[in-house]
């Protein structure tokens, strides 16, 4: 017998099925964008521009270490959405027992190495004499609870997987709510510094961590942690890590150019130039946050219904997570043109800083209307189960076309041509992206005419 949930999944209207899912995914993810954007707010207010850039620099090697987070967080989450949509309970809790202990293993290892060479790493990637101070301080602390960091988010995916999304947006209000509560008060209050943002952040993981790991030891839950799950199957943890990759390379790509972005802007524009960088990704995250909390939930349904042989409604599905996401990211564009200066003003008072921030600001978001379609695609390949399309459009974007374009377009216009490669990178990507997905629509299609499916949709 199918639960409400399936029925849900196999006949409710897409749209009405997509904003429930996907409000308490757009609802989590932005507010974890917007309590990050408040820390950077405070900390530009407090301790200055120069506080900004050391922040920045700590960008890359929260990136990658977040990215064993989504290795581990996102191909568990696919996997546990497809092994529903067959009514294979058991494979999905081995899924998560399994991701547990990987998530414990992953963390110990490679955060224990970036601790021991904080220092050389933190240098080579950007910092100066002037900033290196804030980024140390905030990563000694922020690095030590990464573990409680990785458990939240990754076991929140795969309870908004398992049928949950109301109750993983909770999770990240709970984290989130806490944040902008303690962050102030270590700051203005106890007088902590950039210390007392990094220990807010800890403390208010450590809190959703407990909450959500909490919901998997239920009877009421769909999946339940048990013990004799919590060990390593090779067949499972490749399962994992094959989806997984997308967003891991992602991450990892994203580290690798913000490492490289940021040590050309010390060259071309110095350290309020990588400052500039900081405050321009906080504002774009604001606009990527919503499209990324729009594919959590969509991911669930396209996982579900990709494993049930339902491929019209995986397109359905498709069509109308790539009509919002370009609604979203069209705003975000038209705010960063004609609001740049009024936006960067809420993280510094500098001059110097929101003349280049201004700047920057317009020229990076010439393309960002584009940048919903090509999230939602390398998602979209994710949910279903196709990694190395997934991994090709995630390293498209943040490797493949936007290196060349930090190595080469500031020899020709100087710290212009920075912000340009970021444009030019998103339109080639976007490109892609159509390409494969119109390869893959007309694949379901055919799949569609083989496996013809009646099922009466619920108004």
């Amino acid at each position: 017998m199918r639960t409400t949930k399936e029925l849900d999944f196999q006949t409710r209207k897409i749209s009405k099925l997509v904003w429930d899912y996907a409000l308490p995914g757009i609802v989590g993810t932005l507010v974890i964008g917007l309590y990050n954007v408040v820390d950077r707010i405070f900390i530009g207010q407090v301790e200055g521009a120069l506080a900004i850039s050391g922040l920045t620099i700590t960008f890359p090697v929260m990136n990658l270490v977040s990215s064993l987070g989504m290795l581990v967080g996102a191909g568990a989450a696919a996997r546990i959405s497809i092994s529903l949509g067959k009514r294979d309970k058991q494979t999905a809790e081995q899924i998560l027992g399994n991701s547990l202990l990987l998530t414990i293993i992953l963390n110990v290892v490679f955060v224990t190495q970036f601790y021991i060479f904080l220092e050389p790493v933190l240098m080579a990637f950007g910092a100066s004499e002037l900033t290196y101070t804030y980024a140390r301080d905030y990563l000694q602390i922020v690095l030590l609870g990464n573990l409680f960091v990785s458990l939240c988010y990754n076991f929140n995916a795969m309870m908004r997987s398992s049928g949950y999304p109301k109750k993983a947006m909770y999770t990240m209000l709970i984290g989130a709510i806490l944040n902008i509560i303690l962050s102030p008060l270590f700051l203005f209050v106890f007088k902590l510094g950039i210390k007392g943002v990094a220990w807010a952040t800890v403390i208010s993981m450590f809190i959703g961590m407990l909450f959500v790991m909490h919901h998997f030891t239920r009877k009421s839950s769909v999946i339940r942690l048990r013990w004799r799950n919590i060990r390593l199957h090779k067949k499972i943890i490749l399962s994992i890590i094959s989806i997984g990759l997308s967003p891991f390379s992602m991450q990892v790509a994203a580290s690798g150019v913000a490492v490289l972005m940021n040590t050309s802007l010390l060259r071309y524009g110095g350290d309020l130039a990588v400052g500039a960088y900081g405050i321009i990704n906080s504002i774009l995250m604001i606009v990527l946050m919503v499209v990324f909390g729009l594919n959590q939930g969509t991911q669930p349904i396209i996982g579900y219904n990709y494993g049930a042989g339902n491929y019209k409604r995986v397109r359905e599905t498709l069509y109308y997570s790539l009509k919002v996401a370009t609604v979203f990211t069209t705003t975000g564009f038209l705010v960063g043109i004609f609001f740049p200066r009024f936006l960067a003003s809420a993280f510094t008072t500098d001059t110097a800083l929101l003349d280049i921030t201004e700047t920057g600001a317009r020229i990076a978001v010439t393309a960002l209307p584009l940048v919903g379609l090509q999230i939602v695609s390398s998602s979209f390949f994710q949910s279903i189960g196709f990694a190395a399309k997934s991994i090709i459009q995630s390293l498209s974007r943040q490797l493949i076309f936007l290196v060349p374009g930090i190595l080469l377009l500031p020899r020709i216009w100087g710290l212009n041509g920075l912000w340009i490669a970021m444009p030019v990178s998103d339109m080639l990507a976007a490109l892609l992206s159509i390409y494969l997905l119109v390869i893959q629509i007309r694949h379901l299609k055919k799949m569609e005419e083989t496996l013809p499916l009646n099922v009466p949709i619920q108004e």
